[in-house]
């Protein structure tokens, strides 16, 4: 386990010795990974995992999401397993998830309508979510390209996720097929939502910068099977900005990620 306990704090993620074999195939996708995220009270923790595509990164997303289950293993959340815990956790994929035929305001108001709040509360948390996101003025239109941007959908995606008020907020390559611009934008505005709401975020990326920007802790993964190899402690304060980008600390970190990520390319060819 490359995150070792030693703070006193209470385990919010824990992944042991989780090994997945899909159908009859001997090689397994992921084997005996060990994961442990603890829980920073009034703060979270922003997890970012790095890895190769194919390495497993989106089916550990699976698993502590609760949409999988490992061939082996336990996953628990809060000390339980995922089903038995009543941890709340959202998840944002890389592919638009909004419902077309629904609104920007139905959309993110789908969580509390499964809930039962009644209309008039639940319309008043959404457009609040709507504003904090960015998307005031649309909440009318419908969900779906190219009435909204891609940028646009993903901001419905993160609001529709964040209003249940979730523990853990997943999200899967959620900006990789944004253009950069927007991409930066959704960066800042990612930033500004996790220390609102205070959520743990695991969060998957091939990006190098964005990993340093956005996260605390970088894990990286190697292939073959999938299992973590490095964890790199980003020391970076905690509010950041753009301007951190133009500092020296960040640009090292950068490159040491870098460097982590050639080495595991080499070993996992070898």
């Amino acid at each position: 386990m490359l995150h070792i306990k030693n703070s006193g704090l209470p385990n919010i993620i824990e992944l042991r010795n989780v090994t997945q074999v899909y159908g009859h195939s001997k090689a397994p996708i992921l084997e005996d990974v060990n994961f442990l995220v603890e829980d920073k009270p009034a703060q979270g923790q922003f997890v970012v995992i790095l890895g190769a595509s194919g390495c497993g990164k989106s089916t550990l997303l699976r698993f502590i999401a609760g949409l999988q289950k490992p061939t082996s293993g336990e996953v628990l959340l809060r000390e339980k397993p995922v089903r038995e815990s009543g941890v709340r956790a959202g998840m944002v994929f890389q592919q638009y998830s909004s419902l077309p035929w629904l609104t920007v305001l139905e959309n993110v108001a789908l969580g509390l309508d499964f809930q039962g709040v009644d209309t008039k509360e639940r319309n008043r948390r959404a457009m609040e979510m709507i504003e904090l996101v960015g998307l005031g003025g649309h909440e009318d239109k419908y969900a779906v390209y190219p009435t909204l941007s891609g940028g646009q959908l993903q901001r419905v995606a993160i609001a529709r996720s964040l209003i249940a008020s979730p523990e853990i907020l997943l999200m899967d390559e959620p900006f990789g097929a944004l253009d950069i611009n927007t991409r930066l934008q959704m960066q800042d505005m990612l930033e500004d939502v996790w220390l609102k709401f205070q959520p743990t975020i695991v969060f998957v990326t091939h990006d190098i910068e964005e990993a340093v920007y956005l996260g605390d802790d970088i894990y990286i993964m190697a292939a073959n099977p999938g299992r973590f190899v490095h964890h790199i402690s980003v020391d970076l304060p905690f509010n950041r900005d753009r301007e951190v980008k133009h500092s020296t600390k960040f640009n090292e970190l950068v490159r040491q990620v870098e460097d982590k990520m050639i080495e595991v390319s080499e070993m996992s060819r070898k």
